[in-house]
């Protein structure tokens, strides 16, 4: 009787010692991504704006959904576990987080996700200057935090209304040509920072989606027949679907997973009305434009 009390007394403890390495292997899954930026994330005037926004947490309490409500379906459909967290103010950089928001984003997260105004600096559009700064400083902030922090910033998309309309700063030239000088602000930010892993070429995806014929360039004289329109009404922020263009970029260059692999059916662009071909479309621009990346 002895000898079973004692071997029911070591299959518990074995129980339980298994029960708590699952559970902290279970807390280690569980990382943590934190999202710093603006409309260009909370995805304004489409429906990413609230999408899933029970999904992630909005640390101002707006109930905001948006490009980190995406990266988090992605995730799960991947298999993956995040716990997602956004930080945005419309028409803002990454000063004004760093002047107004620093007690809510100094923390120790294992991912962030970030990037500044769609014109780099609003008194000097098209100047990296101050992008590269304000990256540079919040780059240190997070690492201090956790040495360990991978960090990615986001080089966003051209703007049609940036580019067509006589008071654009990039009018005159091609669509893509916006795009290309984000690109290398954003590339400079990512060399002068030791704490940034690279860039999220979002913008390229978006001339690239332009380029194979998908999306229309030039929302102004109308969206050609079977091609989608990548801006909102404003041809200033993205439609659905430059955000969903816009997540499955983040999502690939933060997980290392294929954003083809999500398939045709995948369940945003079920939700957001994109249909299994253009879903299809996007994910293999994203995964193109991924496997062409030149950088950190």
């Amino acid at each position: 009787m002895t000898g079973v009390k004692a071997g029911l007394r070591w299959a518990l403890a074995a129980l339980t010692a298994l029960a708590l390495t699952m559970s902290a292997s279970l807390a280690r899954a569980a990382e943590t991504v934190l999202f710093i930026g603006n409309s260009f994330t909370y995805g304004a005037n489409s429906p990413v704006w609230k999408y899933r926004s029970g999904s992630v947490t909005d640390l101002n309490g707006g109930g905001v959904g948006g490009v980190p409500a995406l990266f988090k379906l992605f995730a799960n459909e991947a298999g993956l576990d995040y716990v997602v967290s956004l930080e945005t103010a419309p028409g803002q950089g990454l000063d004004f987080h760093l002047k107004q928001k620093l007690p809510l984003l100094d923390k120790a997260w294992d991912h962030v996700v970030m990037h500044g105004l769609s014109t780099l600096d609003a008194a000097k559009p098209g100047d990296p200057a101050l992008l590269v700064d304000t990256v540079g400083q919040m780059a240190k902030v997070l690492h201090a935090r956790n040495p360990k922090v991978d960090i990615l910033i986001t080089a966003t998309w051209s703007r049609a209304d940036q580019t067509y309309p006589e008071a654009g700063h990039w009018h005159g030239q091609p669509i893509e040509a916006m795009g290309r000088d984000i690109r290398k602000a954003y590339d400079a930010a990512a060399a002068a920072s030791p704490y940034v892993r690279g860039v999220a070429p979002v913008g390229d995806a978006w001339n690239r989606a332009i380029a194979v014929g998908f999306a229309d360039p030039n929302p102004y004289d109308g969206i050609s027949a079977g091609k989608v329109n990548l801006w909102a009404w404003d041809s200033y922020h993205a439609s659905a679907y430059g955000y969903y263009l816009e997540a499955l970029i983040v999502f690939g260059r933060l997980t290392g997973k294929d954003p083809a692999s999500l398939g045709a059916r995948e369940t945003a662009a079920q939700e957001l009305g994109i249909s299994p071909p253009q879903a299809t479309a996007l994910q293999q621009i994203a995964h193109d434009e991924l496997a062409a990346y030149h950088g950190k």
